[in-house]
């Protein structure tokens, strides 16, 4: 591992190294809940609603295309200020908040409490926990000690999974998780050795503006997790997109400046067993496509035993290269000033 204590102030390495022992908590944080009588009752529940910002948000996106595809309840995912008008006592409302004070997350989930959604706060405390007490609601706790929310991703998700489990909807989400922290285990294992596949990949990508692509929900999602880490953590542009869809639009948009982008983009392709087969044939007219337009075209396959362990395999792996990449450009991972500058602006005088 590369020498990055110094500008490590916050301790990202450690904090995203303990994912498997997050999957641990969150499920004890699920049993507390239960212990205190305050689990919804599931049989008037006919759908599942997800609110959520930001690293935070990404546990309704994982909950979509991981537990989702099993369920007979569709699940929505929202990530903005009001809630769908559908929501009712009929609608599991998880409003997921790492501080407890996300002002969009609050803001859904005051409406949906308003309108007899069974709500469940997920967080470390803050306001939302403040109202989930004046809701008579349950408080799946994570853990505060986590130094930031992005790091606190397995933490915010195990706990909903199970919750699901518990209620009947997601039957078996036990099995995949501890399954999940098995894969981060050996994942970790690997990606602490010195050198390792994230660090190789990070040198190779540094000085580039990585462009994320995976297949299916799996894939799109843990993309998406990518580029939000390549953001935050190593403070650089990104970004992300799902096949088939980028097959349909975005990849005509290559080949047009290749002067440019040949220079300053690097592709980075997800794999996993789950994806849809026909994407096969549409990465290997990518990787073609791609050749002349971007530096290098890179592959990381994901490892581990049902979707729920690839996917946190392609997230774990996904945080380490942008923390390495960090790093490499003398980047501190875990202050990030320009949305702490940001949200100071919107709550002064004259703000949002």
């Amino acid at each position: 591992m590369t020498s990055v204590a110094p500008l490590d102030t916050l301790g990202m390495f450690a904090a995203t190294a303990s994912m498997p022992e997050q999957i641990a908590a969150g499920v004890d944080a699920v049993a507390e809940a239960a212990a205190a009588d305050r689990i919804p009752e599931p049989d008037a529940i006919t759908s599942v609603l997800v609110l959520g910002m930001g690293g935070s948000g990404l546990v309704g996106d994982f909950l979509a295309v991981t537990a989702g595809p099993f369920m007979s309840l569709p699940v929505v995912v929202v990530k903005n200020y009001v809630p769908p008008s559908y929501v009712d006592r009929r609608t599991l409302v998880l409003a997921v908040s790492f501080s407890g004070d996300t002002e969009e997350t609050l803001s859904a989930a005051a409406v949906a409490a308003e309108r007899g959604g069974q709500m469940v706060a997920v967080c470390t405390g803050g306001r939302l926990a403040g109202l989930a007490e004046t809701w008579g609601a349950p408080v799946l706790a994570v853990d505060p000690a986590i130094c930031m929310p992005r790091a606190a991703f397995a933490a915010m998700a195990a706990p909903v999974l199970v919750l699901l489990e518990d209620l009947g909807f997601f039957p078996g989400a036990s099995e995949w998780l501890a399954r999940a922290a098995e894969q981060l285990r050996h994942r970790r294992r690997q990606l602490s050795e010195d050198p390792n596949p994230a660090l190789r990949l990070a040198r190779e990508i540094a000085g580039t503006i990585p462009v994320v692509y995976g297949p299916g929900g799996i894939g799109e999602v843990a993309a998406r997790r990518w580029k939000a880490q390549f953001n935050e953590n190593a403070k650089t542009p990104a970004f992300s997109a799902a096949l088939p869809e980028m097959t349909h639009n975005e990849i005509a948009g290559w080949g047009s400046l290749e002067e440019l982008t040949a220079r300053s983009f690097s592709a980075v392709q997800l794999r996993h067993d789950f994806e849809p087969p026909q994407v096969a044939a549409s990465f290997a007219f990518l990787d073609e496509h791609l050749s002349d337009s971007v530096r290098e075209v890179y592959e990381v396959r994901a490892g581990g035993d049902g979707p729920v362990a690839q996917i946190m395999d392609l997230m774990l792996f996904g945080d380490y290269v942008s923390l390495h990449l960090a790093a490499l450009g003398g980047v501190d991972p875990g202050p990030i000033p320009a949305i702490a500058e940001l949200k100071a602006a919107l709550s002064g005088p004259g703000g949002a």
